[in-house]
């Protein structure tokens, strides 16, 4: 059970949110299994009604970690530490493990995006010290590692398997960046910018832990310059992966474009241009229930699984960059819309689920991969759901 998580679901937010704030409260709990290898704490699933449930790992889980913070910071901190103890010696973070069987399996060649430093972040700021540092340091000098050695571009940049193989190791499966574009090792705006964060981190951290970070500081400052005279399309306003900017055909505005924004790689100007011609722009992402996974006036725009409906950890992403760059009201507009679409949609199906229409419309109506028995978007889906995270961006920019 987490108490104090549920307790403050009964007064977050708006009153027509508290329903399905405490129906996520309870799913959060309900999700948490005993310690069993390879987890030596108690571990939270993705959720119950993942379609290859239980399973643990990937982004999913810093969505869930920063949901639960700051009410169970202790539970949070668990499950970092769950995620990091199954790093490979090689520094791979397993993009998943899937629970089902006796013997649990491992993704031992995929990652998945290394946002848990963020996690990291607002775990020690809650707690106030940086003692979790001392733990995580040497893992995330360990991931850096790897992703150098394993998904550098062939230029300058990072890629994820999207682009060479279709694995989608970035966590948005069969995302619309990847049609009809030659296969290789290319810049991909989300790796680039999960690995700025990393690098950008690395150096904070090693301030903060007296070690050196002149080195961690001058990557990050490279591909900072990188992404912004790189990866910025001054047609569309918007970050775009390295073989889109100067290629209009293969230019899609899919919503990975934000990550620059968010992890502050972009300039002040490439931030503004981001939150107000696309993020707030109804004819792009702004959607009854924004954010949209690709925008809506994008010709690859339908309603399937990421190439076209919303995805709330995405809006809270897009939230959190809003504030980075000083437009806690564009947050604030935001996290309320999409909050008031996912209570809407609660009041009327009874649960949370993996994905949303982004017109308020019946979720069962979205196609998620026809290929597969799992063609609609999951029930009591926690994984890309932090609307608790949501409802405090909401209060904190009111």
């Amino acid at each position: 059970m987490l108490n104090e998580l549920e307790r403050e679901a009964q007064r977050l937010g708006k009153e027509t949110w508290r329903p399905m704030l405490r129906y996520v409260a309870e799913l959060h709990g309900r999700s948490i299994h005993p310690p069993r290898l390879p987890f030596s704490r108690p571990w939270e699933e993705i959720g119950p009604g993942y379609c290859y449930s239980p399973a643990f790992g990937h982004w999913d889980l810093v969505h869930q970690v920063l949901d639960t913070l700051p009410a169970e910071p202790e539970h949070a901190r668990a499950q970092i530490l769950n995620d990091l103890e199954n790093q490979q010696e090689d520094g791979l973070v397993p993009g998943s493990i899937w629970m089902r069987d006796e013997r649990p399996r491992f993704s031992t060649t995929v990652s998945h995006p290394p946002v848990w430093v963020v996690a990291v972040n607002d775990y020690c700021e809650q707690v106030g010290n940086d003692d979790l540092l001392r733990t995580v340091f040497e893992p995330l000098v360990r991931q850096i590692g790897w992703f150098e050695e394993h998904r550098k571009a062939e230029a300058e940049g990072y890629f994820y398997t999207d682009i060479v193989n279709h694995s989608w190791e970035s966590g948005i499966d069969e995302g619309v960046r990847f049609d009809d574009v030659p296969t290789g090792r290319y810049a991909c705006v989300d790796a680039t910018s999960h690995v700025f964060q990393m690098y950008d981190v690395a150096a904070d951290w090693a301030r903060r832990l007296g070690e050196p970070s002149t080195a961690f500081a001058a990557r990050a400052g490279a591909l900072r310059v990188f992404i912004e005279e790189q990866l910025f399309d001054e047609e569309t306003g918007f970050f775009h992966d390295v073989w889109a900017v100067e290629n209009p055909s293969a230019r899609r505005l899919a919503i990975e474009g934000i990550f620059p924004m968010v992890v502050g790689a972009a300039s002040e100007e490439q931030a503004e241009r981001v939150i107000e011609e696309n993020l707030l722009n109804p004819e792009r992402f702004f959607a009854p229930h924004p954010v949209t996974s690709v925008g809506l006036s994008d010709p690859r725009f339908t309603l399937r699984m990421w190439r076209g409906p919303t995805w709330n950890s995405m809006t809270m992403w897009a939230a959190r960059g809003c504030i980075a760059y000083d437009r806690p009201d564009a947050a604030h507009r935001l996290a309320e819309a999409a909050l008031d679409a996912v209570a809407s949609v609660f009041d009327r199906t009874g649960t949370v689920w993996e994905f949303y229409h982004p017109h308020g419309e019946d979720p069962t109506t979205l196609q998620r991969k026809p290929q597969t028995p799992y063609n609609a978007p999951c029930r009591d889906y926690l994984g890309h759901n932090p609307l608790m995270a949501l409802a405090r961006i909401w209060e904190a920019t009111a």
